[in-house]
């Protein structure tokens, strides 16, 4: 009997040892990095995007922070997007497998590889084919949201882009574009003075490593509180209208390379780097079409081959010398039917590729053959076609989308911002930064 609970003794040991181990492990591997509301981040997670960006950082050439630095950036950017995606979730937003199975399938065409080729890009990049997927999933959740949550709801009236045009009228820098970059050391919006004291003693940091000859890239992964900062704040190309009154009066008396002083702003300290700077004043003239059509519509009633055929006899009436406004009128399942057809002056990019190549390859007064475009089968008859400067209308599209993306920016970050202060956020690796 004594041997017996020995064993048992033993057993248990044995038992309770290798339990303990494989806790110790499982816990050494999932350990929590920080919990934001619902879910948690785990420092498996985190070493998987520091690996994955750096190895993107460095095939780009750019220099990287230091790695505590670099772990608090990746980490925020993580708390950003877990928030993002519990608001998804809990509001019903979902991207399906079919939308997603098309992206990724864009995805691979774009890198001109089969798939085979591109699930064995991503393996030699430490990449499963699960995690990639996961990740577009979520990338497209995020731009979903952010269009549903913010950029919906940006509205641009007619009197902003007419005071926007007519302060760009009045001032030829205004028409000015400029490829910059960007550091941000935020502040709260009802900071105290000593929050404001330590944003100031960072950015002044920031500008002391630039003078001492740190490259601008760097000093953003390292300092700034962007969301491009481990881009090296990099916002590319923005036209005068899409920037801050403050932002623009300081790039106006810039060169390309320099860098401004420290910008105050109620957001927090900025420092801007010019790229470069080009002017916007090239007058745009297009070609325009004059152009007229007929369309058969498919449907689970009309088939591809009833479609076509229905067109071909329809193509053989005109050739036989009826008139095209009248088939139109008869047959076109179109909204132009009722006149004739006619589609007015098409700007290029107005209709689909399909349509357009068609439409680009006919003389004047000419009639196409049937055509197939994802709406159904045309058929196409070029009446004219002209020059036309569109500046006019191409300089109030380009407002519009200007105002729009300034808005709709700062709109998306006070959201962020707002998201992130009714969240409830707790780190658990401090000791690391």
């Amino acid at each position: 009997m004594l041997r017996i609970f020995i064993q048992i003794l033993l057993f248990s040991f044995l038992s309770i040892s290798h339990f303990t181990a494989s806790a110790a492990e499982i816990v050494k591997m999932d350990r929590i990095v920080a919990i934001v509301d619902q879910t948690v981040i785990t420092e498996q997670e985190l070493e998987n995007r520091i690996r994955i960006l750096t190895a993107q950082l460095t095939k780009q050439g750019a220099e990287l922070p230091p790695e505590n630095i670099l772990r608090k950036q990746v980490l925020e950017r993580l708390i950003s997007d877990a928030l993002q995606l519990q608001y998804a979730g809990q509001t019903g937003l979902k991207v399906d497998d079919n939308q997603l199975d098309k992206t990724i399938d864009r995805i691979v065409e774009q890198n001109k590889l089969s798939m085979k080729e591109f699930t064995d890009a991503l393996n030699a990049d430490g990449i499963s084919m699960a995690k990639f997927r996961s990740d577009i999933r979520n990338e497209i959740t995020i731009a979903r949201l952010r269009e549903r949550e913010v950029e919906s709801r940006v509205n641009v009236s007619e009197s902003e882009i007419d005071n926007f045009l007519t302060t760009q009228a009045s001032s030829n820098e205004n028409r000015d574009e400029f490829e910059i970059s960007h550091i941000l050391i935020r502040t709260p919006e009802e900071g105290s003075t000593e929050e404001i004291q330590k944003a100031k003693a960072k950015i002044e940091e920031a500008i002391k490593a630039l003078q001492d000859g740190a490259s601008f890239a760097k000093v953003s992964a390292s300092y700034s509180d962007a969301p491009n900062a481990l881009e090296g704040g990099n916002l590319g190309w923005k036209a005068a209208a899409q920037l801050p009154a403050l932002f623009l009066d300081a790039l106006k008396n810039m060169q390309a390379g320099d860098i401004s002083p420290a910008l105050r702003s109620p957001n927090g300290f900025h420092i801007l780097k010019l790229t470069s700077k080009r002017g916007g004043n090239s007058p745009l003239v297009i070609e325009q079409t004059h152009a007229r059509h007929i369309l058969i519509k498919l449907s689970e009633i009309v088939s591809e081959k009833d479609g076509k055929q229905k067109m071909d006899g329809i193509k053989d009436r005109l050739d036989n010398g009826e008139k095209f406004e009248v088939l139109a009128r008869q047959f076109s399942e179109d909204g132009t039917a009722s006149n004739g057809g006619d589609l007015g002056w098409v700007n290029p990019g107005d209709t689909v590729p399909q349509f357009e190549k068609a439409m680009n390859e006919l003389k004047d007064n000419q009639i196409s053959e049937p055509v197939r475009s994802p709406f159904g089968w045309h058929i196409i008859q070029v009446l004219e076609r002209r020059k036309q400067d569109m500046s006019k209308e191409a300089a109030r599209l380009k407002a519009r989308q200007e105002i729009r993306a300034r808005k709709a920016d700062e709109a998306y970050q006070d959201w962020i911002r707002e998201l992130r202060d009714r969240a409830y956020v707790e780190y658990r690796l401090e000791d690391k930064f």
